[in-house]
């Protein structure tokens, strides 16, 4: 396992911030929500306009003119003016006064670093992962990237399972594990090729060398887990354990975790794991909407 690991770095850290900070501002259950496509008409306009210029400044590399958050949003330029100069006074917004744009401010990069301390991904995760516990009888975890790494973040251990190494503050090198695969599989590969430049970016746990330990490997590897919707691992972490796993992704699709199940090989044939695999993706897009994300 790498003694250290590079901080991966989303392509738009304000994209993924913005997620965070909706997903902890307004979680709602799924079935509060009105179906795909349904237009609500809001009682609180000024409110929902405030979010919209959040969600839009979230969305770019960089700031904006208020003219073109207008016309973006399809509002009035007096609208957006006193919604910004509030923002701007709660420093929510940053106006740069030489470029006259708006970008992002301080609170809503505390919003964002408050998401990550209330942890709102295991809190979510760990029931739904307790229920796929109980339908398959077999164990269950939930895993973010962290650097090449995955950290383990939920572990729900099934009744007379074996103990298993992912217990909750684990780290594994991605590439040797299914969750890790899974989220490698939803990323951009310039991204995955950064996090993999050369051959000792590959790690083996075992004596018995993993088939994934050069980059053209991974990427083949990679392919197929894109065309199957889920990614497998055989043996590589734990002699004679396999595990299926599936990314939960955000607003933009970007991978934001990876729930997975490990069992030993033996006891489920290969003609099942399909259909393992499908309660798996299940609960990564109930999950993934629950973040108010883009299931796969």
């Amino acid at each position: 396992m790498p003694a250290t690991s590079p901080t991966l770095s989303h392509p738009s850290e304000a994209a993924q911030n913005a997620a965070r900070t909706t997903a902890a501002a307004i979680s709602t259950p799924v079935a509060a929500r009105p179906a795909a496509g349904a237009k609500v008409a809001s009682k609180v306009p000024a409110a929902e306009n405030t979010l919209r210029i959040l969600k839009l400044l979230a969305s770019k590399r960089g700031p904006m003119a208020a003219s073109n958050i207008a016309t973006a949003l399809g509002l009035p330029r007096s609208s957006v003016y006193h919604l910004l100069g509030v923002m701007e006074a709660n420093g929510f917004v940053l106006h740069l006064h030489e470029e006259q744009r708006y970008g992002l401010g301080i609170s809503a990069f505390e919003l964002s670093s408050a998401y990550s301390r209330q942890e709102p991904l295991s809190r979510l995760g760990r029931p739904m992962l307790a229920s796929l516990v109980d339908a398959i009888g077999e164990s269950a975890h939930l895993a973010v990237l962290h650097g090449r790494d995955v950290l383990y973040i939920v572990e729900e251990r099934a009744k007379n399972r074996p103990s298993l190494v992912t217990d909750v503050g684990v780290r594994l090198p991605s590439h040797l594990t299914a969750s890790g695969r899974a989220i490698l599989a939803a990323l951009p590969k310039s991204q995955v090729r950064a996090l993999y430049p050369n051959a000792e970016a590959f790690t083996a746990r075992h004596e018995t060398e993993s088939p994934i330990m050069k980059y053209s490997a991974l990427s083949s590897h990679l392919d197929q887990v894109r065309q199957r919707g889920y990614a497998t691992e055989h043996g590589e972490v734990t002699p004679g354990f396999g595990s299926i796993a599936a990314a939960v992704t955000d607003h933009v699709g970007w991978p934001t975790a990876a729930v997975a199940v490990t069992f030993l090989e033996d006891r489920l044939p290969a003609d099942q794991w399909p259909a393992l695999a499908a309660k798996v993706q299940k609960v990564a897009d109930e999950l993934s909407v629950r973040i108010h994300g883009r299931p796969a």
